[in-house]
């Protein structure tokens, strides 16, 4: 049987049975020789075998009990970050198989936890590289966009294309810079710093950001909130994600719409709002618009690269937030924003 593999588990049966061995033969002694104190013999013998079982029990359960507790308090220095924590299993049986199969499972996780450090520093060094590499070209051709666009002034047709070309280049610059935002949030290369910061402050800087559009697009950008509410996150993420929504309702409003902004904190979440009164989403896409480069059959936008949505999912995610959309045809779009007001900063 392999529980007798054991030495400590053989030890233990060896004990019992000679006790048991031993207060047999003291019994059958005193009966054979018809000693006159034969019945206090055998229960003197009987309460001697009671006492060793109960000490080799004892000491056999007392070792058994330091054994799982020094494991116990290995797992416990692993889980805390001490990736050499190992269980001791220089010995044989069951409970030593258990442990070499725990140990197996450390070393296991750990050379998962190598390659996946090195694949996201392989992927922080290939992302630095691809963004160093595109921000050269990208600014030059800039150079040359403007420089053409000054030269051509009197030639109508050419300052028509160099105007054309500018506005590819910017969406390509857009493009970039999201997929390297997304790629960096994905890989884990990106840390999310919070500190407490006043959400009606933030939305000052969204209207700002966006008024010149809404003075040329001849639409309304309204604010309401609560100038006290505050909660623990990433600045400069956070307006990335906002700021991101308000451009999508931009982009899908006609001249004359509204679009809001309404902030509150209840319980403890506080929740952002972006609503407009414009073409709404059409239930068929509602599932899809927060999938990457996703473009809606039934919509008109040409210029949208179908990351923007994306992106403020990624950035509200990684603040353990949540976003939601409501939508109705002819009526308007509303998305909420979910965060929890008492999140610890990280």
């Amino acid at each position: 049987m392999k529980i007798f593999v054991n030495r400590k588990i053989k030890t233990l049966f060896c004990s019992v049975l000679l006790a048991i061995t031993v207060f047999s033969l003291i019994s059958a002694a005193c009966a054979g020789l018809g000693l006159k104190n034969a019945a206090f013999c055998v229960l003197l013998s009987s309460a001697g075998m009671g006492l060793l079982v109960f000490t080799a029990m004892y000491l056999y359960f007392r070792e058994q009990s330091k054994i799982m507790e020094s494991a116990i308090l290995q797992i416990r220095d692993y889980i805390s970050g001490d990736r050499d924590a190992r269980i001791e299993c220089d010995d044989e049986g069951e409970l030593y198989r258990l442990f070499q199969e725990v140990n197996s499972l450390v070393s296991i996780l750990n050379a998962h936890a190598e390659n996946e450090g090195r694949s996201k520093k392989f992927m922080k060094d290939t992302i630095s590289d691809i963004s160093h590499q595109l921000k050269t070209p990208l600014a030059a051709l800039n150079i040359y966009n403007g420089i053409m666009q000054e030269e051509t002034k009197d030639m109508e047709t050419l300052r028509e294309f160099t105007a054309l070309s500018e506005q590819e280049l910017d969406r390509i610059e857009t493009l970039v810079q999201n997929l390297l935002k997304i790629t960096k949030l994905d890989a884990g290369t990106i840390v999310i710093e919070k500190a407490t910061e006043n959400v009606s402050e933030m939305m000052g800087c969204i209207e700002k950001q966006f008024a010149y559009r809404a003075e040329q697009e001849g639409k309304r950008l309204i604010l309401s909130g609560d100038d006290t509410v505050t909660f623990s996150c990433d600045r400069i993420w956070l307006l990335e994600a906002v700021g991101n929504v308000v451009k999508n309702a931009f982009d899908h409003t006609d001249k004359g719409a509204e679009i809001r902004i309404e902030w509150c904190e209840f319980a403890s979440i506080v929740q952002i709002v972006v609503r407009d009164n414009g073409k709404g989403i059409h239930p068929e896409d509602l599932p899809h618009i927060f999938k990457r480069f996703y473009r809606s059959r039934f919509s008109k936008d040409t210029q949208g690269i179908g990351l923007g949505l994306p992106l403020a999912k990624a950035i509200t995610e990684a603040h353990s937030g949540t976003i939601e959309v409501d939508s109705e045809l002819g009526a308007g779009t509303t998305f909420t924003m979910n965060f929890l007001c008492n999140c610890p900063a990280g």
